[in-house]
């Protein structure tokens, strides 16, 4: 865990490296820096400055917007207002994006609680403050330290009452949502905090209003709040690896500082915990509002977002047939066909990730294929044929698609995606992932179709596996097994 240091005790090193071992002023400014991050010291929000130099004692620019926010907040004039407004929306500027240095200097010195306070004591009808604060705070929130002083201010509570009040504002929406999502990130008890507080049921009548199509934030919250990120917390650690790992022992040891044993009734416990929300979030209707706006009214910026938050929610069989049955997958290859025509790389990708987890149902990949999907998705590949991160999704799908069906494996290696295979190995033999993704396809096209293999052995597949095998070492089991699928006695050669 890092070490926590003040700015006092930060300069007072500055000042002794100064005075007592007489270093000039950036020496010394070095010499702090250097010692405190090798004692594994947390820099992040500590003014680098020198004490008692005349330009380092300027107000830092964040420091300066605080003092005046604190000073403005109790203020509640039209002149005090319009102020306030311009106060936060110069803060937001300041640690928005590529200001993550400036929002840690506000959320060391009390930025974090200043706005929360603020935004508690804004009235309904201060619709553009309440906005700007919003907006304002979610730019401070960038790790856990910060998550956990919004949670200590009684951030959550605070938020929802501002949202559940503001229902027609799309402004103060989005930023409640952008705060959810920003506050949730990375800390499961913020997660908690907010569903206790029915935030789910919140966000699905916010999106059954069609007005609030364009509330893009809401999507991320969906995404934030369903996804277990929180590396503090072993049920985190299990979803990671159930994926990655057959677990056939009695228990799992998660990768934490404290090294402990969790048994068999524990890891299930934790993991219905952390599906539970994707399922309630299905199970009151949000998955169904997420297909309907990705049909009717999500703008074409929100969709990524959109397919993401239903991705999250997609956690099982039943729920992916659901969203099946309710038009997901038609309109999922509509959106793949026009962000073809389009050249959006971004929503096509998305799209198609999407699709990659609706796959995992047999009903569904019926569904799928009965729809043209195999033709949609190579018409796509060709669309993007110079860009390999299209192609991998692409790949990604049929990867799913084929899995143990050979029906499906013959009906794609006579459509070309053999050849989509081959022609992408020989294209981007430097990117380890393509060459991967090329691999674990050939492998479900081949392991129960001996007739496959002869068709891709003929065209050359073999020397183009060997080759990304010894290229690539991410690559060697991948390879590894596509070549003892292919039928090669030396495939571990």
């Amino acid at each position: 865990m890092a070490i926590a240091i003040s700015q006092e005790a930060f300069d007072d090193m500055v000042r002794e490296n100064m005075e007592d071992l007489g270093m000039d002023p950036d020496e010394a400014l070095a010499d702090a820096v250097d010692a405190l991050t090798l004692q594994g010291a947390n820099l992040s929000g500590i003014i680098r400055r020198v004490p008692g130099d005349a330009a380092a004692e300027e107000v830092n620019p964040v420091m300066r917007l605080l003092d005046e926010l604190k000073a403005s907040s109790s203020g509640r004039s039209g002149e005090d207002l319009d102020r306030l407004v311009s106060l936060l929306d110069e803060l937001l500027e300041l640690c928005s994006g590529e200001g993550a240095e400036n929002a840690a200097v506000a959320a060391r010195n009390g930025g974090v609680e200043a706005l929360v306070s603020l935004c508690a004591s804004a009235g309904v009808t201060q619709e553009g403050l309440l906005a700007s604060g919003l907006k304002a705070l979610s730019s401070l929130i960038r790790d856990v330290g910060s998550t956990e002083k919004f949670r200590q201010s009684q951030g959550p509570k605070i938020v929802m009452d501002i949202l559940k009040g503001a229902l027609e504002n799309s402004d103060i929406l989005d930023g409640g949502f952008s705060v959810v999502a920003m506050a949730s990130a990375g800390n499961e008890v913020v997660k908690d905090a907010f569903m206790d507080l029915k935030v789910d049921e919140l966000i699905l009548e916010v999106m059954r209003n069609k007005s609030n199509s364009k509330v893009q934030s809401v999507y991320d919250a969906i995404r934030v709040l369903l996804t277990p990120d929180d590396n503090r917390v072993v049920a985190s650690q299990i979803l990671d690896r159930m994926f990655t790992r057959n677990n056939s022992q009695r228990g799992v040891r998660p990768s934490c500082m404290n090294e402990v044993w969790i048994q068999r009734d524990e890891i299930d416990r934790l993991v219905m915990q952390v599906y539970g929300y994707s399922r309630k979030f299905a199970e009151i209707g949000v998955a169904e509002v997420l297909v309907v706006a990705l049909r009717e009214q999500v703008a074409p910026s929100s969709l990524p977002s959109a397919c993401a938050a239903l991705k999250a929610i997609a956690v099982n069989e039943e729920i992916c047939r659901s969203i099946s049955e309710n038009g997901g997958i038609d309109v999922l290859l509509k959106c793949i066909d026009e962000a073809g025509v389009q050249k959006n790389k971004v929503i096509a990708k998305s799209c198609c990730s999407l699709l990659s987890k609706l796959a995992g149902s047999d009903a569904n990949k019926a569904n799928i294929i009965q729809q043209d999907g195999f033709d949609k998705f190579l018409k796509l590949a060709s669309r993007f044929s110079e860009d390999p991160s299209v192609i991998q999704e692409v790949m990604s799908i049929v990867q799913v698609l084929t899995l143990r069906s050979p029906e499906h494996a013959a009906r794609a290696v006579a459509l070309g995606y053999g050849n989509l295979a081959i022609q992408t190995m020989q294209k981007f033999p430097s990117s380890a992932l393509t060459q991967k993704q090329a691999c674990l396809m050939i492998r479900n096209l081949v392991v129960r179709n001996p007739e496959n293999r002869t068709i891709l052995l003929n065209e050359g597949v073999e020397k183009l596996i060997r080759k990304a095998k010894a290229i690539h070492g991410s690559c060697k089991a991948a390879a590894t097994d596509a070549l003892r699928d292919l039928g090669l006695d030396n495939y571990n050669a």
